[in-house]
């Protein structure tokens, strides 16, 4: 039996631990191959380049995308500032019309906002009780000068998965471009820009095992050519979209960790869906309730709530035996109720009565079940004191 490290790692959706597959990869480009990939007159330089080249293939193979339709940034944070900004910008003449969603995560909704405040128009859709859009809704909303649609693929709290090749599709009919926020679904179900009528997407290495501070926007280059402005100026990196020296040991790892992520994530999603099966049987018991949708959801996530009892409180009672949240990473700091879940028709009550899980590659099933007890009887505990 395999000895149990406390705390129990069960916030993957804020970030995962990197493979040690994945590092082994990076480590040579810090020390022995660490040339500019952009510096050609050298070998250092060459083989650096031949480095994100090959990088390039691997994630470009990944989503179904053509090599040159890659460009690499920080993350899936940088990756949706270019991708609205910088067709908002870019199409000025077309129109100024965004559409979004009222549970994207933050780096969409405050790029939106931002926008808004250029002279921008943006809709903000409504989500139903499981965080899913209204399609009929979305037809509606699309008007002359609407240029794009941005739903994010799966949601980083409650795991809800978007139907995004319907969403797609019904842009393209409409001649609008569509943007997906990719971060919690690459790597963790089968996501293909074409058969999905994606024209950018971004997405992260974190999410999947792969270093932090390198991610990635897909831009599709035809039918249609998305046109784009860059957001970041200076050496012309990535095909003149986003200047700046490539972090060769990043995206060595992060194509590594994709590899990895599409041959193993059939059998890693039967593990992740048979635990928290588990997870949420035994939290039923003390009164859980699911937030999301049952069905079309990430397999390793689950975001139940306890009315009346306060999230934080949950969270503090165990975590010197596992580490949970309530929500995103990039608003934990803040005591405002999660929007996502307003959004979903729950009062900030029973907002501030959520925890989210995630459980991740180096999980085992004795862990789950452990990390469930202790959920359990904290919950019990403060019901009692509540009582």
């Amino acid at each position: 039996m395999t000895e149990i490290k406390f705390p129990i790692y069960l916030d993957h959706h804020a970030t995962t631990p990197v493979d040690p597959r994945v590092f082994k990869a990076m480590t040579p480009y810090f020390t022995e191959n660490f040339g500019n990939a952009s510096s050609l007159d050298h070998t250092y330089g060459y083989d650096a380049s031949d480095a994100v080249k090959k990088a390039r293939e691997t994630i470009a193979n990944a989503i179904g995308a053509n090599v040159a339709e890659i460009i690499f940034t920080s993350g899936a944070t940088e990756s949706d500032n270019l991708a609205l900004i910088g067709v908002m910008e870019k199409n000025k003449e077309k129109g100024n019309h965004l559409i979004t969603c009222a549970t994207e995560h933050k780096a969409i909704l405050d790029t939106a906002h931002h926008l808004e405040s250029l002279g921008y128009k943006v809709t903000f859709l409504p989500v139903d009780e499981f965080g899913q859009i209204n399609l009929e809704s979305l037809k509606e909303a699309i008007t002359e000068q609407t240029v794009l649609i941005s739903i994010m693929a799966a949601n980083n709290e409650i795991g809800t998965i978007a139907d995004i090749a319907e969403i797609g599709k019904i842009a393209h009919e409409n001649g609008v471009l569509f943007h997906t926020d990719a971060a919690q679904a690459v790597g963790h179900i089968p996501i293909d820009v074409q058969k999905m009528n994606i024209d950018l997407m971004s997405f992260s290495s974190h999410k999947i095992y792969g270093p932090k501070g390198i991610g990635a926007l897909y831009v599709r280059s035809l039918s249609p050519r998305v046109k784009i402005d860059s957001i970041v100026y200076g050496g012309g990196q990535e095909r003149n979209i986003r200047s700046g020296t490539l972090n060769v040991p990043g995206i060595v790892g992060f194509a590594k960790a994709i590899e990895i992520a599409q041959k193993e994530m059939e059998q890693e999603n039967e593990k992740f869906k048979k635990w928290m099966g588990l997870m949420l049987a035994k939290l039923s018991e003390a009164g859980a309730k699911l937030n999301g949708h049952p069905e079309k959801r990430l397999a390793h996530n689950l975001n139940v709530r306890f009315d009346g009892i306060e999230s934080k409180a949950i969270i503090n009672s165990v975590s010197k035996k596992i580490a949970i949240s309530a929500g995103s990473a990039c608003t934990t700091q803040i005591v405002e109720p999660s929007h996502v879940l307003l959004a979903l028709g729950l009062s900030e009550d029973q907002t501030h009565s959520s925890i989210r899980v995630g459980c991740g590659r180096f999980n085992t099933e004795e862990e789950i079940k452990i990390a469930a007890d202790e959920i359990y009887h904290a919950v019990e505990s403060l019901a009692k004191i509540r009582i």
